[in-house]
Parts: C-alpha cells; structure tokens; sequence
C-alpha cells in the first residue's frame, strides 16, 4: 500500500471510529480472548427496512490461519 492509499485509509477508519466509538473496543476484547478453534462468529444485517439477514460460521484452524497472516500485514 503506498503512503497515499494508508493515508486515505488512516482518514476513513478515524471517521469509521468516531461514528461506531465501541466497536474498536469490541474488537479489542476479542482480539484479548482470542479466537479459537471452533469458536462461533454471527453476524446480523439489518437493513433500513428491517429485513434481517443472518449468518454463521464455526472457526476452522485453517480460518485461525488466515487471520494470523492478516496481523502479520500490520505495520
């Protein structure tokens, strides 16, 4: 990613973190628990209409693998 781009990104995820204050704090204490094998992650979408869509899904030791490479992309 070259400075422009990480600087665009830096400046949306300020806004991203001033509009949803808990969420970095909700991700924190996840990344403190840590995820698991076979840990369940949901996911909730609620539409302005109320339509709900909904999933699942149980953590695999190859998803726990992905994951780690993500952290490793941090600077």
């Amino acid at each position: 990613m070259d400075f422009g781009n990480m600087m665009k990104f830096m400046g949306a995820w300020n806004t991203f973190r001033g509009n949803h204050p808990k969420f970095p704090a909700f991700c924190k204490a996840v990344y403190e628990k840590g995820i698991k094998e076979d840990t369940v992650i949901e996911i909730v979408v609620t539409t302005p209409d109320n339509e709900r869509i909904e999933t699942s899904l149980k953590v695999k030791e190859s998803d726990l693998e992905l994951l780690k490479s993500f952290g490793n992309m941090a600077p």
